[in-house]
Order: structure tokens, then sequence, then C-alpha cells
């Protein structure tokens, strides 16, 4: 792709409205301008996009793999299929996620990662996000039992000091020592959220006092009205609800959360407080019957994937998604009846604002980065463009 380009002829959705039929210019991987109708610019190389939508790219908080290959496997070789194989749905930026595993795999990870952070072949990579050990075993899900533990300095000190590209831990916050955690990773600049938790409406307001501000795959993992004593309680579920600052990240495949329950999450939250993520694991990208690993080749367990999801052999749970951020958009959308800027709206400018990349990226808007979709009319990725060079 040449240093300047513009994609003309499509309809134009940015994260507050249709633009319409327009053109969108690229200058050294930036935003030059974005007009309603055609703009004449002949040093600009005409690509034409006629009859397809252009959005902002998708942005994905929370992926552990996708077409074969997990975060956990710790390769350089299957973290770049995981980028392009994202790339190839829409997605320009990528948070790898962790599993529950024990210390000596997470070193190993972080070093990997760190060769291989700054790679151009897919869907950019945005830091990281680690998903446990530190959960609730009655809320596992398909988290291994026997990596959980409670937060304890002597085991997650030596991570966080062996590097600078955590953006994101999730955590039980009842778990003694988890509101230390969280408040350390605060100062640190990196986002404590809840998840895998047993925590009441009580426990939920003291983590958001002490900076959890996200809860991870709502509804997945959580309590709802509970009863102890007789008594009834708020869950964290209704405290997600209730405290207005909270942020609810939704795997919005149809599946993990229904029509109804996305429906009722804008509802009550409004469109500002909602990311969508994929939660996407090895399988996504794979068909329907397939076998497959939750988490690394060597030390993960055995799923299934069956009616577009990843469950545990005895299908007592779902284990992660196989979801891509274009189906993200297209459940929202389609299913959820949401309007399409909306829907645009939830994997891409909401996600930059809470990791904190709002000013560059997450918009179609004049020097913003060059990071770009071009989607059928049905929503499927067909052009994929990170800091304007074309991925997909």
């Amino acid at each position: 792709m040449h240093n300047k380009f513009k994609l003309t002829g499509g309809g134009i959705i940015t994260p507050d409205r249709n633009i319409g039929i327009g053109t969108l210019l690229v200058e050294d991987g930036r935003i030059s301008g974005v007009e309603k109708g055609e703009v004449e610019a002949s040093e600009y190389t005409d690509v034409d996009v006629s009859g397809r939508y252009v959005m902002p790219g998708f942005i994905d908080l929370h992926s552990h793999g996708a077409g074969n290959s997990d975060f956990m496997d710790c390769t350089v070789e299957d973290c770049i299929e995981i980028a392009k194989e994202h790339a190839r749905h829409g997605t320009t930026l990528l948070f790898p996620t962790t599993l529950a595993s024990d210390n000596s795999e997470m070193m190993k990870f972080l070093e990997v990662y760190e060769n291989v952070k700054d790679q151009k072949e897919g869907s950019a990579f945005g830091g990281l996000h680690l998903e446990g050990p530190y959960f609730s075993y009655e809320f596992r899900g398909a988290q291994d039992p026997k990596y959980l533990k409670n937060p304890d300095p002597a085991d997650y000190m030596p991570i966080l000091e062996a590097t600078n590209d955590i953006k994101r831990w999730s955590v039980a916050p009842e778990l003694p020592g988890a509101l230390e955690l969280g408040r350390l990773l605060c100062k640190r600049g990196i986002i404590p959220s809840i998840a895998h938790t047993s925590a009441i409406y009580d426990d939920v307001i003291e983590a958001y006092e002490a900076g959890f501000t996200l809860i991870t795959h709502f509804y997945s993992c959580m309590n709802g009205v509970i009863r102890r004593n007789a008594y009834r309680h708020a869950g964290c579920i209704e405290a997600g609800y209730l405290i207005d600052g909270m942020t609810l990240e939704v795997i919005c495949d149809g599946i993990h959360v229904p029509k109804e329950l996305l429906k009722l999450i804008v509802k009550i939250k409004g469109t500002d407080k909602v990311v969508l993520c994929t939660d996407s694991m090895r399988g996504a990208g794979m068909p329907d019957g397939t076998k497959s690993i939750l988490g690394s080749r060597d030390n993960g367990q055995e799923v299934i994937i069956e009616d577009g999801v990843a469950k545990m052999p005895d299908r007592t749970c779902f284990a992660g998604s196989v979801a891509t951020t274009d189906r993200l958009i297209r459940t929202m959308h389609f299913i959820a009846e949401q309007s399409l800027a909306d829907s645009v709206k939830m994997v891409t400018e909401n996600p930059a604002n809470v990791m904190g990349v709002g000013n560059r990226k997450g918009r179609l808007q004049k020097g913003y980065d060059a990071d770009i979709v071009v989607c059928s009319e049905k929503l499927y990725a067909e052009q994929t463009y990170v800091m304007g060079k074309r991925v997909f």
C-alpha cells in the first residue's frame, strides 16, 4: 500500500454517527481526512470500497487465542498466527490474555511476548491482560482449579517486576489480599478487573473504591442475587448495574450472554459503559465439531467446539468463545437490535477509552491512527488496516 491512499465509495460509520457515503484519507499511518461524498485528491491512491462499510479498527481487550494457537503455547509463531487470524476479522488492536497457570509458564510467556510485542503481521498487540490465577474456586468456570490461589506479594511481585507490559489483571476481589493487589495495580497504571468471583454487592463496592472499575466477561462466572441465612443479597451482577462508574465487558457471541440480556445490559448501562470482547480461545476461526485445547498444548484442558462455542467435554460449562470481533458487531446489531453506530462504539471507542488510548484509536477522525476495517453489508470484515498498513 502506498504512503497515501483514500478509501472511497463506502459508508463511513463512526462511534457517534453514520456519516454516509464518504472518503477516508490516510497518510503516513494516520487519518488525514474524513469527508462526506467524494474528495478530489489526486496524490492519494484510490481504493474503491463501494457497497461496503468503513469503520474504526476493532479493539479486543480479551483474547486467549485463535487459528488453533493459544498465547500460552509460548511461541513467537503462535502469537503471530493469533494476530493474523484476528486481523482477518477486523481486529486492529489486541490484548493477549493468559489463563491461570503456574509462574514458570507465566514467566516463559512474558519472555516470548517481549520478543513479539512489536510484530506488524496482523492485529497490533496493546499489552497484556492477566486472567487469574487469583479466582474463586466456586466460580472458576473452565479455569484449571489446580492453579487457583489467593493473591500474595511473594507470588505476584516477581511477575510485576518482570515486565512493564501488563495493562490489566483480572482478580476475584473478595479473596484475602485482593484489594491490596488492586491498589498496587492502580499505582502502577494497571487496571484491576473483577472476574471469576463469589463477591456480593458489598464486596464489589469495596473493590470499586480500591480501583476495580471493570468487570470481566459480565454475567459469566459471578453471582446474581443470593440468599445467606435467609436474607437476600445483591450480587456482583447487580453491583455492576448499580455502580455508575463501573464498565462491563461482555462476551458478545449471543451464547455466553443471550439476546435478552444483551439488550438489558445496554438498556441499564447505556452505550458508554459497555465494551464487547471475544474471550476467544484457540478454536476461534475453527469449524464446529473440532476437538481443541483450552490453554497451552502442554498443560491445557481438552474442550470441544460445537454450536458456535467452546465447551468442556462434559458440557457443564463453556470454555471460552470462538468469536471474532466482526461477529461481536453482527450479534449486537442484528440479534440484540442495537444501532450500527452504537454496536461499533462498543468495540472501538469504548475499549480504546478503557485502555487509555482513546486519544488516538477507536475513531475515524483526522489525526487518529489509521486503524480501519472495511466490512461487507452483512458485517463481515473484508479489509483490515493497522497504522495504514493493510494486514488483511
